[in-house]
């Protein structure tokens, strides 16, 4: 899609105030275009990569619009980021390895061995990564899988797996490495928040606006999420500790271990052989995310510029090429140590600086709205806030070590959004009143106090049809000047759903290969999320389970919390019912694949079996499609 029927042009204000960009920033240096460039060896011939059902899960050529001239609906500094971006193909990085880009929102890189390849970070989609690999072989020929390596614990960078190897050619000897920690992360993070994150990675990356000038652009890491088959093969060699040094099919590898920085599990590798390094998502050419607005553990700045400065110390005498898992690679070794030591210098800057501001007690939004980043900086393109934002990261460093509370007693119990709109409307004179005043603010420009002020009256009222339009107005217009890129998408999914309704969520988090190999821990605590407390209170319900092969695992639903408890210990209250069965019929009943009725026929069961329907009868189902912008 490339345009939107429903969108308006901008007004004046955002279109002055993104040609102010063009005067304020260097556009006629062309380094960065010439580097996306560097190395191209051809792009596929169909521009359509489609799932088993012949839908299309991604398009290379639908941002192609990003060849004209910016225009007066986006922002000429993130318009600049997408084009980028979105140029998609096979790069040489140096001799030896190479990298699909364009292909999904992260890279694939694949390094050559004696025998076979390296693939690293298989992409989000099996379908792509398989597309990805075939481009490969067209130019280097039809060379093996011989090895994969995860470079952390998000899923664009191992969700792909399946679309370069499998897990018979895993079992079979084809080594997975990853850090210490992968699994655990890369599970628990799609599962036990995954339906929220989801619903709100729907915002993130526009995944429902039209790509166009007046839509979706981008999102600044990468273009946007493939939506092909997202699946997951285990690690089978663990990274442990920094210095790990391994040689696969002939390939040499130094690692760094860079825990708590872009992901709780994520690593470094040095080749020596190729004075190249990979930076995972260590170092891109943006600001990056220190809490993104889908959702995640907030990061530590502090630890991540450490990191970085570890990287130049162990690998900057040794490296003549920096790439990552994202956008283009840094070459020549004075550029890629500065490239490393200003990313370094973000991170810190943001770190000290709030904290700084922190101890002067500045709340979240007097800090984000003060802090300025050093002109040093600035200058340089790829600490941009394409994708994160010095903004909201500030918020972030102030949640890391403060929490939400901001220290005034008036904001420690306020009413919630519904019933504090209610009442702000009718402080102001009712909704027609509020409304008519917010339009005047937006004829003014001041779109940030439009939507501020017009989300009361559509949380008190969700019916007032010219409350819902302006404020589906004014998150255009902000939209439209914004440089990142997910906050430009945020803005306008908002605008999509007050004017047509909610888009849902186009992805499911919980794969059934992720399903597969939680341990049996991680089920239990993913399950005891659904309970229904309020409904549960009464409830007092035990069940154990003695699993073939392990030790009994007893689960208890009592004053509205799900327990399990491993062994037969004080702990272990006594079961209404105990289950005998395998580990994979236990996670048949418990992940509702198995009714409670056929358990017979793949158990032993004694005591009262309705017990497991009536435990179970208390797991609610979490809602992919909550309200985001309406109550």
């Amino acid at each position: 899609m490339s345009g939107n029927p429903q969108s308006k042009p901008a007004q004046s204000s955002i279109s002055r105030a993104n040609e102010d960009v063009l005067r304020r920033f260097p556009f006629d240096d062309t380094q960065d275009m010439d580097d996306a460039r560097r190395g191209f060896m051809g792009t596929a011939q169909s521009s359509e990569i489609a799932g088993a059902d012949g839908a299309a899960v991604w398009d290379l050529d639908a941002y192609g619009f990003l060849a004209q001239d910016c225009p007066p609906t986006a922002n000429p500094s993130l318009w600049r980021q997408s084009r980028l971006v979105s140029e998609h193909g096979l790069f040489e990085v140096v001799e030896g390895v190479y990298q699909i880009r364009g292909f999904d929102l992260s890279n694939m890189t694949v390094v050559e061995g004696e025998h076979g390849v390296l693939v690293i970070d298989p992409l989000i989609s099996s379908e792509t990564a398989a597309a990805a690999l075939a481009l490969y072989r067209s130019h280097r020929g039809d060379r093996p899988v011989t090895a994969v390596l995860y470079t952390h614990s998000h899923v664009d960078h191992f969700g792909g797996v399946k679309g370069v190897t499998t897990e018979e050619e895993v079992a079979g000897g084809v080594p997975v490495i990853a850090p210490e920690g992968f699994l655990e992360h890369a599970v628990s993070e799609n599962v036990y928040a995954g339906t929220a994150m989801a619903r709100r990675a729907a915002y993130m990356y526009g995944a429902a606006l039209p790509n166009g000038p007046q839509g979706q652009i981008g999102a600044g890491l990468g273009q946007t999420t493939s939506t092909g088959s997202v699946g997951l093969i285990p690690p089978t060699l663990d990274i442990t500790r920094t210095g790990q040094t391994e040689t696969v099919d002939g390939i040499r590898m130094v690692f760094q271990l860079t825990p708590g920085t872009e992901a709780p599990s994520e690593l470094n590798i040095h080749f020596p052989d190729h004075a190249a390094l990979c930076l995972a998502e260590n170092a891109t050419h943006n600001l990056h995310n220190l809490l993104t607005l889908r959702g995640a553990e907030v990061r530590d700045p502090r630890v991540w510029a450490q990191y970085l400065t570890e990287a130049i110390t162990l690998f900057g005498d040794s490296t003549d090429v920096a790439f990552a898992s994202h956008h283009w690679p840094v070459w020549g070794r004075e550029k890629a140590r500065r490239f490393l030591s200003e990313q370094r210098d973000l991170y810190a800057y943001l770190h000290d600086q709030t904290l700084r501001m922190i101890n002067q007690g500045m709340t979240p939004l007097e800090i984000a709205e003060t802090i300025e980043m050093p002109p040093a900086l600035e200058r340089a393109w790829h600490t941009h806030g394409y994708y994160g934002s010095v903004s909201h990261n500030t918020k972030a460093v102030y949640q890391r070590y403060m929490g939400w509370f901001d220290g005034n007693p008036a904001h420690l119990w306020e009413h919630p959004p519904v019933e504090a709109s209610k009442r702000y409307v009718d402080f102001m004179g009712g909704a027609d009143e509020v409304v008519r005043r917010a339009r005047e603010a937006f004829d003014a420009g001041d779109f940030r106090w439009v939507a501020q002020v017009v989300n009361h009256v559509v949380f008190a009222d969700p019916t007032h049809a010219e409350a819902l339009a302006l404020q589906a107005d004014a998150l255009e217009q902000l939209g439209y000047g914004s440089e990142n890129g997910t906050w430009r998408n945020f803005f306008l999914t908002g605008a999509l759903e007050l004017r047509r309704g909610p888009v849902g969520s186009p992805t499911v988090t919980a794969s059934p290969d992720f399903l597969r190999v939680l341990s049996l821990d991680q089920l239990f605590d993913a399950l005891s999320i659904r309970v229904d407390g309020p409904r549960s209170w009464d409830a007092d319900i035990t069940v154990r389970w003695n699993v073939a092969g392990g030790e009994p695992v007893t689960l208890r639903l009592h004053n509205g919390v799900l327990t399990h408890v491993t062994g037969t210990g004080p702990a272990a209250h006594a079961p209404d019912v105990e289950v005998a069965l395998d580990e994979a019929a236990l996670r048949d009943v418990l992940l509702g694949s198995l009714p409670p009725s056929e358990l017979p026929g793949r158990a032993t069961i004694t005591g009262d079996a309705a017990r497991i329907t009536e435990l179970l009868g208390h797991l609610g189902a979490p809602d992919p499609d909550f309200a985001i912008v309406t109550p």
